[in-house]
């Protein structure tokens, strides 16, 4: 199977899991739903993934696929303060509008405690790779502050974003995390800038 047919077997496995979980939920959601929905089979389940406990991992993967769409479609002249704002909305609606609050609380449970891979700290992630583009560009033009690295511009960002959905969770998804990170993220942006 080549490479590029195996990422579509598995990111189709990965998006209907999802979906699935979204709408009826983790626990009503079955190993045959899932191949069921993706148009797969049990065999290529099992080759991604041990489990259904194990898809709870991929989320950052889904994450990931908006990130490779934004990058895509992504209008060049924006500046590095809009580029960030636009991810950061686009991720959150996407969140809001697909992924349950509960399983986005289950996600952050499975990496606290898991002693294998982080997958939201995976450093080859697309978002990763996004955010070095965004902050290089920032440095390259004056727009972000020379006493930060840009690794320490990343980690900042990040861990803004986690810090919100985290949030989020805590508060059992009682407020909007897209519009209220419209209000916030400016605010966290401006720490960044010169």
């Amino acid at each position: 199977m080549r490479k590029s047919n195996r990422n579509q077997t598995k990111s189709r496995i990965v998006s209907a899991a999802w979906r699935l979980f979204y709408q009826y939920g983790y626990d009503n959601t079955t190993i045959d739903d899932i191949v069921e929905a993706s148009h797969t089979s049990k065999g290529s389940f099992y080759h991604y993934f041990e489990s259904k406990d194990a898809l709870m991992g991929s989320l950052s993967y889904l994450f990931d696929e908006k990130y490779e769409e934004l990058q895509e479609k992504m209008d060049p002249d924006l500046d590095p303060l809009e580029k960030l704002t636009l991810i950061n909305q686009e991720l959150f609606l996407m969140i809001e509008n697909t992924v349950s609050v509960t399983l986005l609380s289950q996600l952050f449970s499975n990496q606290l405690i898991t002693r294998g891979e982080k997958h939201l700290l995976e450093p080859d992630r697309t978002y990763y790779r996004l955010l070095r583009q965004i902050a290089m560009e920032g440095q390259q033009k004056g727009y972000f502050r020379e006493d930060l690295s840009i690794n320490d511009l990343m980690r900042a960002y990040a861990m803004f974003e986690r810090g919100m959905m985290y949030d989020w969770c805590l508060s059992s998804g009682n407020y909007s995390l897209y519009q209220y990170s419209r209000q916030i993220l400016p605010l966290f942006l401006k720490g960044l800038c010169r």
